[in-house]
């Protein structure tokens, strides 16, 4: 039999089997349904329905009997929109793109199967049934190929749309919780923002020199907040295209944080600049470290303007000098912002509290020696240790950023009311 002939008679078959299965798509389709959600339970699941999928997997057998019953080229069939749609469904449920691959190999399986049980009920002699099988497996992968290269795609597509809405949201929502000071329902706000606001909060500000991708902003936030051992997912709120506003929650005050962070950036290959506030603890403290952060990224965009300086940005608002220099170049309204987030209820325009501020002023300045500031003072050392208690009391947590509480006092001293709170 010569080759022309041998092509008519393979094709002779593929022809009855593909008019045969068509007859049966419901029932084919049901089977391999049965069989995909047994291997993939996540393919089902809220309005994911057995239906819908039922309805993807007829569509592609369907596109496949038709193209064989009319030697149509596979890449020129249509894909199936049922197919493409449960595709995007998927993207919006999180369910990641190699499982829907995955389900596609599965699914070229059951249909290889499929054709392999109705080939053999056909009477064909050896040598001929081994053409028609080539035949059948070469069409069925080539189709597989092909949808699945067009639906990954449309998942992808769909993944990075629902991100960026997410986010947009996201970062709407959290720009009204920074830009509003009154008190807010920290279950509500959390829950809105998905996000611990009761815990202790690290903010970064991270950023590309150019646009670049965010999900690799957001894998680099997920393996950072695992690195230093987050009590639970950060918060990730995009700004634009190349930045993005991170926290980082903590249940208690680790140990070395800025440090750990610096380390597991040098350690990626992309080359990201930070910019770090403070540990602060709940609402305020989360507004507070992110203030921070920015007035750090401030004080190292400025200092990235001189040829010497490196082309990285990585910098903490606990660096020596850092807060001093974002100061230099800001309005005394940013300035009185900061002075209230170092001193917090200590800057009172009261005359109580301008004693303890004058008190811890001398006492720091005279190297937290108690006898010396006394002296200084005019006051018994009993009276000093007791003011002191008293503004660190009044500030609202522990002197462990002994350098921005020394420039914070010493701002209230030279500029006075100008930095202070209404009484």
């Amino acid at each position: 039999m010569t080759d022309d002939a041998t092509a008519d008679v393979v094709r002779g078959y593929l022809l009855t089997i593909a008019s045969r299965l068509q007859q049966r798509v419901d029932q084919i389709s049901f089977t391999i349904c049965t069989a995909l959600v047994a291997e993939i339970p996540e393919l089902c699941g809220e309005d994911r329905t057995f239906e819908m999928l039922d309805a993807g997997v007829a569509a592609n057998l369907d596109t496949i009997f038709q193209a064989l019953l009319h030697d149509t080229p596979v890449n020129q069939t249509a894909v199936p929109e049922l197919a493409t749609d449960f595709a995007r469904r998927l993207a919006r449920h999180g369910v990641p793109v190699n499982t829907l691959v995955r389900a596609y190999r599965l699914g070229q399986r059951q249909m290889t199967e499929q054709l392999f049980t109705e080939l053999h009920s056909l009477q064909i002699e050896p040598t001929m049934q081994v053409a028609v099988i080539e035949a059948i497996t070469t069409f069925v992968f080539e189709y597989v190929d092909w949808v699945s290269q067009h639906l990954v795609g449309a998942h992808e597509t769909e993944h990075v749309q629902m991100l960026e809405h997410q986010n947009s949201i996201r970062t709407m929502r959290v720009r009204d919780l920074l830009s509003d000071d009154t008190a807010v329902a920290v279950d509500t706000a959390s829950a809105a923002i998905d996000y611990p606001l009761h815990l202790q909060h690290l903010a970064l500000i991270v950023w590309h020199a150019v646009d670049d991708d965010l999900a690799q902003l957001q894998r680099f936030t997920d393996g950072l907040a695992a690195a230093v051992g987050a009590s639970a997912r950060p918060l990730f709120a995009a700004v634009d295209r190349a930045g993005a506003w991170i926290w980082l929650p903590f249940g208690s005050a680790p140990g070395e944080l800025t440090a750990q962070i610096r380390d597991y950036t040098n350690a990626q290959p992309e080359s990201l600049n930070i910019a770090m506030g403070a540990l602060g603890s709940g609402v305020q403290g989360f507004r507070r470290s992110h203030r921070q952060a920015l007035r750090a990224r401030e004080a190292a965009l400025a200092a990235e303007r001189r040829p010497q300086a490196s082309r990285r940005v990585l910098v903490a608002a606990t660096d020596p000098a850092v807060m001093a220099a974002a100061l230099l170049s800001t309005g005394i309204g940013e300035v009185r912002g900061w002075v209230s987030d170092v001193l917090g209820d200590l800057t009172s325009a009261t005359e109580d509290d301008a004693v303890l501020r004058e008190t811890l002023r001398v006492f720091l300045h005279r190297g937290s020696t108690h006898e010396a500031a006394a002296r200084e003072l005019n006051v018994s050392f009993n009276d000093l240790r007791s003011r002191v208690e008293r503004a660190v009391a009044r500030r609202g947590r522990p002197i462990e950023d002994r350098a921005e509480v020394e420039l914070a006092l010493f701002v209230c001293h030279w500029y006075g009311s100008a930095v202070l709170r209404p009484a």
